[in-house]
């Protein structure tokens, strides 16, 4: 266990960051007031969440292969951390959606119908939590 001690490290960060990101967009009324920007703005999580995957290998670069690490190596200490966020994805997504923003589904179904990109049956059967938690199984 100790030899994946950075990957769980960062995992949870990543994780953390998730979580931090949906409470800023929280925040900036993407989930309400500033809905119809959501789409847009949401996109963004990329550029931290490369730059965390790059800090990583970095630190377990540094700190478990003394500097010297192959794009084999590499590889797999990304792989280990996509498989624990993917393990945690459901927690994640259960956090972020019922505790932070408990009103995600909802506003996001509602705008996605009134938009005109859903009809009613399709968004209520896309905006929910299992239907996320799958996403975030196949998807993360």
């Amino acid at each position: 266990m100790k030899q994946y001690s950075i990957e769980i490290k960062w995992a949870l960060i990543f994780v953390a960051f998730s979580l931090l990101w949906m409470f800023g967009e929280k925040i900036f009324g993407l989930y309400d007031a500033n809905i119809s920007k959501h789409a847009i703005y949401t996109n963004f999580i990329a550029i931290p969440a490369i730059a965390i995957y790059v800090i990583a290998l970095l630190d377990k670069k540094k700190s478990f292969y003394n500097g010297h690490m192959t794009y084999k190596q590499g590889f797999v200490t990304g792989a280990i951390i996509t498989v624990m966020v993917t393990i945690l994805s459901p927690l994640t997504q259960y956090i972020a959606t019922v505790i932070i923003a408990p009103e995600y589904y909802e506003n996001m179904s509602s705008y996605a119908v009134k938009a005109g990109k859903m009809s009613a049956a399709e968004a209520s059967a896309y905006f929910n939590l299992k239907s996320y938690i799958l996403q975030g199984l196949v998807g993360a």
